[in-house]
């Protein structure tokens, strides 16, 4: 609730640093710096506790928060120098002021002007030419998480960067394997060569053998000398996603340039060396697809000498807010926008949905609120139909079924009558099954999608 007043101030508030907000006991509801230049803090390490505690320098008496939330009283323009629990220090110009609700004070926010040089405000940075030869691609500080399973995979990619081993990368679509596979690129000693990549998915065998081997003139009509990907990125990385909807007899060519080191291009007999890491990804287990014929076994084992698996948003559930903060600042850049945040009502739905596009949906959505938002704040207007109302996605597997219509004609409505027929299924399914598992397997839905139509029906 508190962070609804955010809004009312920035309207007052044309030029500000940072933006703290406490409730009426001095513990941290919301936080904001803009430049995470001169303050480092994240609201992630400072959300719930007590801002004494974030500036252990600070007292009850010498805390304008503080001092405010005692008095009920403004305080205006106070130069303050602050350490914070990291031993970080702010100088700062800060002007705090009670939030009151019914001439009650429920909290007390304070907005901030940092004071630095003159010129650390024009953003000038300086690059390195190592970092201009990387070419714009993603680095490993750009994986942004807080969740144990994705600071593993960030642990990870230094170790195996450097080695010519090549990498497995599996993720459902949406989950960031081209952000890992370019990440693997920029921290090893090839970071300064190129890197390709190839999307192997609906391409056809021919198509794709003379993309990635390159061509001859003549040896099919229309044909040029052309170098394939493999001769491109010689002496840099491969990056082949989606491998496994890669057509076999290709499959089995890639694996022999990648044991022999060298390829022909179609139509010539004349092999050229190659000098390559090769990464690639797959959207389903590598085992079923081995299983299901999809990846030639020898292939697998070639390509997964060091398996690197991204976890779906919905098993790291810690990073879906620190995401929307991340893809909120990306926006307001991108759109010249100055929202802030989402409100308390999309949060719920945000924790509520089980996120089968993932990172990608996520910030598709960010995105898509961006463009019809009309507030400082996201709201449930703002989103797409099929979040707000979970109902759409599964009415076209209602249809083959017969609708009780008891509810519609008790004059309990549309909605009401689809919300008892999705429970009559919902009930079915596990009765049926033998785990929660299975039912979410029978229904097509997740597990997590499963529990929380559980908790919604007060199935047991």
């Amino acid at each position: 609730m508190l962070r609804r007043y955010v809004e009312q101030l920035l309207n007052v508030y044309n030029y500000i640093d940072g933006i703290l907000v406490t409730d009426k006991n001095g513990y941290i509801e919301y936080f904001v710096t803009y430049r995470p230049d001169v303050n480092r803090l994240k609201e992630k390490n400072i959300l719930h506790k007590h801002v004494t505690e974030i500036y252990p320098g600070l007292t009850n008496k010498t805390s304008s928060l503080m001092r405010v939330l005692e008095t009920g009283e403004a305080i205006l323009n106070e130069y303050q120098t602050l350490v914070t629990y990291n031993g970080q220090s702010i100088r700062a110009i800060n002007t705090t002021m009670p939030i009151k609700e019914n001439n009650k004070i429920i909290g007390a926010v304070d907005v901030s002007r940092y004071i630095d040089l003159p010129y650390s405000r024009q953003n000038i940075t300086l690059k390195s030419r190592e970092d201009a030869e990387i070419g714009g691609l993603y680095t490993v500080d750009d994986i942004i998480t807080s969740s144990q399973c994705m600071e593993l995979v960030k642990e990870k990619i230094p170790r195996v960067a450097n080695t010519d081993s090549s990498v497995l990368i599996y993720g459902e679509t949406g989950t960031g394997k081209e952000l890992v596979a370019q990440s693997l690129h920029t921290s090893g000693k090839r970071r300064n060569k190129k890197f390709i990549s190839q999307n192997c998915a609906a391409i056809p065998g021919n198509l794709l053998e003379s993309i990635l081997f390159g061509t001859t003139k003549g040896s099919y009509t229309g044909a040029e000398n052309k170098p394939g990907l493999f001769e491109i990125a010689n002496g840099g990385t491969l990056f082949l996603d989606e491998i496994n909807s890669m057509e076999i007899s290709v499959q089995a060519k890639i694996l022999k340039a990648i044991e022999e080191k060298q390829v022909c291009r179609l139509g010539s007999f004349t092999p050229i060396k190659t000098d390559l890491k090769i990464i690639s990804a797959v959207n389903e287990r590598p085992a079923q697809c081995v299983e299901s014929g999809k990846l030639r076994e020898d292939l697998f084992y070639r390509l997964s000498v060091v398996q690197i698996n991204v976890p779906p948003l919905r098993d790291r559930i810690n990073d879906l807010f620190f995401l929307v903060s991340y893809f909120i600042k990306q926006y307001n850049g991108f759109l010249d926008k100055e929202i802030i945040g989402i409100d308390e009502e999309v949060e719920e739905l945000f924790k509520e949905y089980a996120w089968p596009g993932n990172v990608r949906e996520l910030k598709n959505i960010i995105e898509g609120a961006f463009n019809v938002a009309s507030s400082r704040f996201i709201q449930k207007r703002d989103l797409p139909e099929y979040i707000t109302n979970p109902l759409m996605l599964n009415q076209e597997k209602f249809v083959s079924a017969p609708l009780n219509v008891s509810a519609l004609a008790e004059g309990k409505g549309l909605n009401k009558a689809l919300e008892e027929f999705e429970k009559t299924i919902i009930s079915d399914a596990i009765e049926s099954s033998i785990s929660l598992v299975e039912a979410a397997k029978k229904l097509d839905i997740t597990k997590q999608t499963l529990n929380y139509k559980l908790k919604k029906y007060g199935i047991k």
